[in-house]
């Protein structure tokens, strides 16, 4: 984006956005490569979202066995003006399992969790079957509304830089039904 100043504006509301939401939407792989969507609580930490998963749920198995996925973070549909242009953020990730022998890396993760989620981290934490994964972006789209979608460039949450997409919708050719 040629508009330093638009682009510091944009990565400050992507900023603000992923501040005000406590889930996302996780799309890993199974061991066969067949998408499986789901759902987790997450923290921003320093340019990458963390998550704690179960053993049990399906998509912590799938993140141990193959570390790519996508995340997508999405406005409610309560507070979305148009139910077609909701605002959101997605990412493609790098996941990295931070075991919890890990010491200080393992500590940052739960400390973010705990101060975005509350206590039950903590609890969660001391359980065995529980694991903290870090989710690194490799790139993403940010979505404002109709027109108004941006390429997010480089491993950051807010990107090193953010492109707006111009050549956006048209109108189809004219067909007769």
């Amino acid at each position: 984006m040629k508009n330093k100043a638009m682009e510091n504006r944009l990565a400050d509301e992507l900023e603000e956005f992923l501040m005000t939401r406590r889930t996302l939407h996780l799309s890993t792989l199974d061991q066969d490569g067949h998408p499986y969507a789901s759902y987790a609580p997450f923290a921003k930490g320093d340019d990458c979202l963390y998550v704690l998963l179960s053993d049990i749920a399906v998509h912590g198995v799938n993140l141990k066995n193959n570390p790519k996925a996508a995340v997508l973070i999405v406005e409610d549909e309560s507070e979305a003006q148009t139910i077609f242009a909701r605002i959101r953020v997605n990412y493609q990730v790098q996941a990295q399992h931070i075991p919890f022998d890990a010491g200080a890396e393992y500590d940052e993760g739960i400390d973010c969790l705990q101060k975005k989620q509350g206590d039950r981290v903590l609890n969660l934490s001391q359980l065995s079957d529980f694991n903290l994964f870090k989710l690194t972006p490799l790139g993403g789209r940010f979505v404002k509304d109709f027109g108004r979608a941006y390429t997010i460039a480089g491993q950051s949450l807010t990107g090193e830089s953010i492109e707006h997409l111009r050549d956006g919708h048209k109108p189809r050719a004219s067909v007769s039904r």
